[in-house]
């Protein structure tokens, strides 16, 4: 009989030396690895494994002032198919043969671009070159669109069963679409590239983050991704836009371009206080007649600025005390001349301003009377006039923020580098051989508005990081005042007089009677380089730079309109109106209307009790109900009715489907759905009610015939 004590020894042995010789194994096994095959291993986890992958960070977006998104980056997606996936070719590709007629369907019919044949042709192809990112649709899509694409055959079994595979691309987008579009600036089409013009350039630094780092390695034939490095995501920039003042400049704008057929037109909005700019448009006529923002012209043109320069030669003689606006000055015929260069007012060929003030002078845009005022006062010295220009740092450059930006150049007599001739101060003093980019003017009539404190335009508010403000812009103040208060009240009663002088203003037209402006005419011939100055309606520059309201100013505005085709060039009439436009647009914004100190309308007898107007029965019990307003009549579905305010009776009114009914009194609602009921065409004119219809009641129905109606 055997002793089961050494039994249980004996497999306790045989046990042990088991787990030892294992042991041994493993170890025999690591020493291996670690050494023999130490190199095929490492090259094999290589294969599995990728490193250093860029992640890209989010762009940062840009804002308009109140908040709304003027510029932001979505995501969109390239999609392929990993086609060697084993899940597609498990028995014998059972999953890929029963889901590719579907799928091709599904595709055909979603994107349209192929048939269904032509995609089950090609995904099969593909299946069976066992592709690895085959790009079964080449276009990108957005993140809904591949939403819906996961829900169709094959791809809901999900990624590792499908093999759909996604890379993720990212587009600017601008929700306001050409609204300061050349300003906020665009960005390549290759993103990493970052910011290509306007802000979109000059802050692409702080807009573009920093990329962070990532690993992929392949885990259970699953790719997994971890992030070494997090991307640090962009910040976002808010502007002075304001989206609503944008719109209405760039509406007012663009409408005048096309009616005129203008070749260029800028606008610029400044809020007097602030230096904010609320809007900036930049329109350039395209060849199909269309207008678009191609360049920044407002911030980069280097042009001569007609007579609108002509209020910074009065401040300057009048803030010099060498002469008054009441002085008298002889402008003659027209025609004045300045060695053999001979100076021209517009109206030269009327004879001329002949005697009128310096006020008069600047209301009529009279190129004499102020070139002979200014020679008068600076002829021996005209390095005194240019040094009062600088004395009230008309040159000096703004830092704008907007790559491109030009500074002015007004030129020196002591500077040897440039010819300095007996015609230069003259014509210099009606904003010729000047060059000064349009928004160096707004911000000189902004001093004048802002009673004499010279700021630098403001464009970019703050900076900020998930919404946390990280730096505040405020506008520079280059000159706390560019001239005295006595000069500034002159120069200010002149700028109003050329809009409200009857007899010498030349912006009448500018005149609102909702909004009080004032401001400056310009028309000035357009350099062709080398061709010098052509006449005709074809090469000149209008323009109009003002403030309203006038009592307490709070915006300055300027329009500069180039080479109309359409109308005689006139900074008044072209300009000047949209300027006006704007302002009483604008206006109407802040305007807040007291109901109660309205007048009644004339319809209404008692502002409780309305007329009511004829029509569809059931409505209008609905509304008499609700006022609590007695009514009597019989009941029909459709009648007409009898108001006195405090009562209201109603008859029936006989509906056919052969005879025009009598439509008197109702609604365009109730009018236009029995019209169209009886098959006529109908036309309409004026709110409120039916007061004539062209075709009278009981008139036989013909379908397609035509009925105007008149509303009042």
């Amino acid at each position: 009989m055997s002793d089961p004590g050494k039994n249980i020894i004996s497999r306790f042995a045989a046990v042990y030396v088991f787990i030892v010789l294992l042991l041994l194994l493993i170890i025999y096994n690591i020493v291996v690895i670690q050494t023999v095959e130490r190199k095929e291993w490492l090259a094999l986890g290589s294969k599995s494994k990728r490193t250093d992958i860029i992640v890209l960070p989010n762009r940062g977006n840009i804002y308009s002032a109140d908040g709304r998104l003027m510029a932001s980056s979505i995501p969109t997606y390239y999609v392929y198919m990993d086609l060697r996936v084993p899940a597609l070719h498990e028995k014998n590709g059972k999953l890929f043969t029963e889901n590719v007629d579907s799928l091709a369907l599904c595709l055909a019919d979603y994107f349209g671009d192929k048939s269904k044949a032509d995609y089950k042709r090609d995904l099969t192809k593909a299946y069976q070159q066992g592709k690895g990112e085959y790009p079964f649709y080449k276009g990108k899509i957005s993140y809904a669109q591949l939403k819906d694409i996961k829900k169709f055959p094959l791809f809901r079994q999900g990624q590792n069963k499908s093999g759909l595979l996604t890379k993720e691309m990212f587009r600017r987008v601008k929700p306001f679409s050409t609204l300061s579009s050349r300003t906020i600036g665009d960005i390549y089409a290759d993103e990493t590239k970052g910011g290509k013009n306007g802000l979109e350039l000059s802050f692409d630094s702080i807009l573009r983050g920093s990329p962070g780092v990532s690993t992929r390695q392949k885990v259970a034939n699953k790719w997994e991704e971890i992030i070494q490095v997090p991307p640090v995501d962009g910040m976002d920039i808010t502007t002075t836009i304001d989206v609503d003042m944008q719109d209405i400049a760039e509406k007012a704008l663009t409408d005048k371009l096309k009616e005129i057929e203008a070749q260029t037109g800028y606008a610029v909005l400044m809020e007097v206080a602030t230096g904010e700019i609320k809007a900036i448009v930049n329109m350039q006529r395209n060849s199909d007649g269309s207008y678009t923002e191609n360049k920044n012209g407002v911030v980069s043109d280097k042009v001569e600025p007609g007579s609108t320069f002509k209020t910074v030669s009065l401040m300057a003689v009048l803030d010099d005390g060498k002469a008054k606006l009441t002085d008298v000055i002889a402008t003659g015929n027209g025609l004045y001349s300045y060695g053999r260069a001979v100076m021209k007012d517009h109206n030269a060929r009327k004879g001329g301003y002949g005697d009128i003030t310096l006020e008069q002078s600047l209301n009529a845009s009279s190129n004499v009377g102020i070139s002979r005022t200014i020679v008068k006062a600076y002829g021996d010295n005209p390095a005194a006039f240019v040094n009062k220009l600088y004395k009230m740092k008309l040159n000096e450059p703004f830092n704008l923020y907007i790559p491109g930006s030009a500074a002015p150049n007004i030129r020196h007599p002591n500077d040897k580098s440039s010819y300095w001739s007996q015609s230069t101060l003259p014509w210099m003093s009606i904003g010729y051989e000047v060059q000064i980019p349009p928004i160096y003017t707004i911000a000189f009539y902004n001093a004048i508005a802002n009673n004499g404190k010279y700021l630098e335009p403001l464009i970019v508010k703050s900076i900020s990081k998930n919404g946390q403000i990280v730096k505040q812009f405020t506008s520079r103040t280059i000159n706390e005042r560019i001239c005295k208060p006595s000069t500034l009240k002159d120069v200010r009663q002149a700028l109003l007089g050329v809009v409200e002088n009857p007899k010498y203003g030349t912006g009448k037209a500018v005149h609102s009677q909702y909004v009080r402006i004032a401001g400056k005419t310009g028309t000035a011939q357009i350099s062709k380089g080398s061709q010098g100055y052509k006449s005709g309606g074809t090469s000149h520059q209008v323009s109009f730079c003002g403030f309203f309201p006038f009592e307490n100013p709070k915006f300055t505005c300027l329009v500069v309109i180039r080479e109309p085709k359409i109308g005689y060039p006139s900074g008044g009439l072209m300009a000047g109106v949209v300027v006006k436009n704007i302002a009483e647009r604008i206006s109407a914004l802040d305007t807040v209307a007291n109901v109660r100190a309205m007048p009644v309308d004339s319809n209404y007898i008692d502002a409780k009790n309305p007329v009511i107007k004829s029509g569809k029965q059931a409505p209008l019990q609905t509304v008499l109900a609700e006022l609590n307003q007695k009514y009597s009549g019989k009941n029909s579905e459709w009648v007409k009715t009898l108001s006195d305010g405090k009562t209201t009776q109603v008859e029936s009114l006989a509906i056919t489907n052969k005879t025009v009914p009598d439509l008197s009194g109702m609604g365009a609602k109730d009018a236009v759905f029995l019209c169209e009921r009886l098959g006529l065409t109908v036309n309409f004119s004026g709110i409120g009610k039916i007061v004539s219809q062209s075709l009278a009641p009981g008139t036989a129905v013909h379908k397609g015939q035509q009925i105007t109606l008149t509303l009042k």
